[in-house]
């Protein structure tokens, strides 16, 4: 049986599709990253998931559960860490935890104790009687892992939870991820940082405009590029100037542009980067660096896409 199984998954908003005929799934165990720039349907996707947003069309559902036909014995099996912070700022971490975990129906010594290990699986055991209103971002990002794992879901999902926060929170959130996992937990994790979904995942759907445009374990996706390479390359002026000329070059597949920053997808960066210097020459465009990278999930998305991984 798979934890999480999404079959041609739609939603509509009027004429607007933001999700169309998605398909992916997890089995236990594994933790999914939904990889993809903002506004590609992680959020919409994940909402249809844990039943905030009914779906257009399709079918989809937890531990066997029909999130449509059986929504109450889906969100049972969940566990949810919204991208916004969900919590009481006047009220302490361990506050916090005693009312969601109440809300879960827990009382009593199991309500204690739960809340007793869940403040050790966050980090903040020494922080629980401090306002949760005086805490980092990054903290009160931990606090809101923690309210989702009250209840021991079998399923966790995780939307864009290292956002905005400091590189230290970061690297304990992704390490509690591991952690939960390695414990058996199934994770279903968005996010737009490349590195985080190739770091935590078992296997990756990359999402853009709505669609799973891919899917598949790490190295399944990155053999989608061949023998390709990615070259980032750095301008003194804006890449307009020199972009229809690099586009014409030979050997480029594709390139993608913002201000002086350039992303291109080449056959062999030995052969092509004499002729981008000499094209950008011709049009007074000085390169001031050159980066070139081994295939990653961002080359994967420049492939599918023509468009550079961005937020």
């Amino acid at each position: 049986m798979k934890a999480i199984e999404v079959k041609n998954l739609r939603k509509s908003f009027g004429d607007f599709a933001a999700v169309q005929d998605a398909n992916f799934g997890a089995d236990s165990g594994e933790v999914l990253s939904l990889l993809g720039p903002n506004g590609a349907g992680k959020s919409t996707t994940i909402s249809m998931l844990s039943g905030l947003l009914a779906p257009t069309g399709g079918e989809a559902s937890i531990m066997g559960h029909s999130v449509i036909k059986e929504p109450e014995a889906a969100k049972k099996s969940l566990g949810v860490v919204p991208q916004d912070i969900a919590l009481y700022p006047d009220l302490s971490a361990r506050e916090n935890l005693v009312f969601w975990g109440k809300m879960y129906g827990l009382r009593g010594a199991a309500l204690k104790q739960r809340v007793d290990e869940v403040l050790e699986i966050i980090g903040l055991a020494d922080r629980q009687k401090d306002h949760v209103g005086k805490f980092s971002g990054g903290m009160k990002r931990r606090v809101n892992i923690g309210a989702a794992l009250l209840h021991k879901p079998e399923v966790i999902i995780m939307d864009e939870p290292t956002v905005g926060i400091d590189p230290q929170s970061r690297r304990h959130i992704l390490d509690n991820v591991k952690e939960l996992n390695k414990q058996g937990m199934t994770v279903l994790y968005t996010t737009h940082y490349m590195e985080e979904a190739a770091e935590l995942s078992d296997h990756i759907a990359i999402m853009d405009k709505g669609r799973v445009i891919a899917y598949g374990t790490h190295d399944e996706l990155i053999q989608m590029v061949g023998e390709q390479t990615r070259i980032d390359i750095t301008l003194n002026t804006e890449a307009e100037k020199v972009l229809a000329l690099w586009q014409k070059a030979e050997g480029v597949s594709k390139i993608d542009a913002l201000d002086g920053k350039v992303t291109a997808l080449v056959d062999d960066s030995n052969r092509v980067l004499p002729r981008l210097f000499e094209a950008a020459s011709r049009v007074d465009v000085r390169i001031t660096s050159v980066d070139i990278q081994e295939p990653n999930l961002e080359t994967v998305f420049l492939h599918l896409t023509g468009r550079a991984l961005r937020d």
